[in-house]
């Protein structure tokens, strides 16, 4: 190893970022503005991570990341701090959604509110004393109800099977897999941050978009990172010298950076595509053999005519399980629909296929004819391996505080270990910030 002229290790930079999204940009940006030299590595063409706009089918579609609300306070300072605006998605004409033996129904939305009402809040009933503070969604009885998942309170609850079916279809939606796949907790957590009030976590996680997309929000926050952003570079190791006090980042490509620390912003699922030295601790080997709850899809799906604004729920046993109207507009082949959908299990549908989302989009509605798909699958992106964070029972008190623990010079910074919106961009911002804050202090000239 090289020194400088003072004999101390010669260093790339004080800190070495491991991906360039939100988790990622925040943090450099925080540590530059605090002195530290950083060099972001992100192994994707682009920066946003797991947000992604894309141009598709005539629109910007949001392939990754979508919604954002008022009260995810990470997400509003950021957005204030870059002047982003939200428009909200359609406000909808028709509610559609299947009953007691998967019996379609329709009608208003005020009619498919008052069928989930009550069961919606029997599921969440006791989230004030789960989790008195959203800020810390492992304190409190929480601990004793983190064994039970999702589908094992509704079983508890003796809803008739019209309710039932509906109550669950809502959650499908919200936690990307089937239920019996998620702890309760997922759903207590994010209920709780917005003050246990079931009706504003499902605004916060469905109505309104950020103007000009994702990207261009991403964007802007790489431009105030002081510091070099290496698109196209994969880390395949980190190496760790305790005696020196630096760290060894290796890419693909075989180039070797030394810096005096590292932070890893790579999901749970992902985090093996790197070799840690010396070892990760056990926590992250045991969560990534069992994943992470969400397995499931996402898919934006054109269809002829100008439909009425509608948003649908099918079962956990379909291959999608929400379904609704985004955007509106007139090609060459006349007028058409842009609709959003998302299913549990990434295995039961191919989102490039035309015909296969047709008859996924059948469940829902039989008159609607598939023109065109657009999507990504992040199961199958090395880079993610999963969409967006849900805990399996148990996970969330059993390893949350764990996962934020360092492992030497090594930081995690991930939606997947924040406190407040684990899963959301707002819980990347949080954990970026909260890196940073760290890495700063103990890098502070004494």
């Amino acid at each position: 190893m090289t020194v400088d002229g003072t004999g101390a290790p010669e260093v790339d930079a004080d800190v070495v970022v491991i991906g360039a999204g939100f988790a990622g940009l925040v943090a450099a940006r925080e540590l530059g503005r605090a002195g530290l030299d950083v060099i972001v590595l992100e192994a994707r063409d682009r920066v946003g991570g797991r947000t992604w706009t894309d141009r598709r089918m005539g629109h910007d579609l949001e392939l990754g990341g979508t919604w954002v609300h008022w009260v995810q306070p990470h997400t509003w300072a950021e957005m204030t701090r870059y002047q982003r605006d939200i428009v909200r998605s359609p406000a909808v004409e028709e509610a559609f959604w299947l009953g007691a033996g998967d019996a379609p129904r329709r009608g208003s939305l005020a009619e498919f509110m008052a069928v989930i009402d009550a069961g919606q809040q029997q599921l969440i009933d006791d989230v004030r004393s789960a989790i008195p503070r959203g800020v810390e969604p492992t304190v409190g009885g929480i601990r004793e109800l983190d064994a039970l998942s999702i589908q094992d309170r509704f079983d508890a609850l003796g809803l008739d099977p019209e309710a039932r079916s509906a109550n669950e279809s809502v959650w499908v939606g919200h936690v990307n897999a089937r239920l019996d796949q998620v702890g309760l907790s997922s759903a207590m957590r994010w209920v709780a941050a917005t003050g246990g009030r079931w009706q504003l976590m499902h605004e916060a996680s469905a109505t309104y978009r950020v103007v000009g997309g994702m990207s261009e929000w991403t964007r802007l926050i790489a431009e105030d990172v002081p510091g070099e952003i290496r698109l196209g570079t994969t880390v395949a190791s980190v190496a760790q010298d305790p005696d020196a006090g630096l760290v060894s980042v290796t890419t693909a490509d075989g180039a070797t950076l030394r810096a005096r620390r590292v932070v890893s912003t790579l999901p749970i699922n992902a985090i093996r595509g790197i070799a840690f030295e010396p070892v990760l601790p056990e926590v992250w080997h045991r969560a990534a053999d069992e994943t992470v709850a969400s397995q499931g899809t996402k898919v934006w799906v054109k269809v002829r005519g100008a439909v009425p604004r509608f948003f649908a729920y099918a079962s956990q046993r379909h291959p999608l399980s929400v379904l609704k109207s985004e955007y509106f507009g007139t090609d060459e082949q006349g007028e058409y629909s842009i609709l959003v959908g998302f299913g549990p299990d990434h295995t039961q549908l191919d989102v490039t296929s035309v015909a296969d989302v047709q008859a996924a989009v059948g469940a829902f509605r039989g008159d609607l004819e598939v023109l065109k798909v657009a999507a990504h699958d992040w199961m199958k992106d090395p880079l993610s391996r999963n969409t967006w964070m849900t805990h399996r029972p148990g996970q969330l008190t059993r390893d949350l505080a764990e996962l934020r623990e360092p492992h030497g010079l090594v930081r995690f910074a991930t939606t997947d270990n924040a406190n407040l919106w684990g899963g959301f961009v707002d819980g990347a911002i949080e954990s970026g910030l909260r890196e940073a804050k760290r890495i700063a202090e103990e890098l502070a000239p004494s």
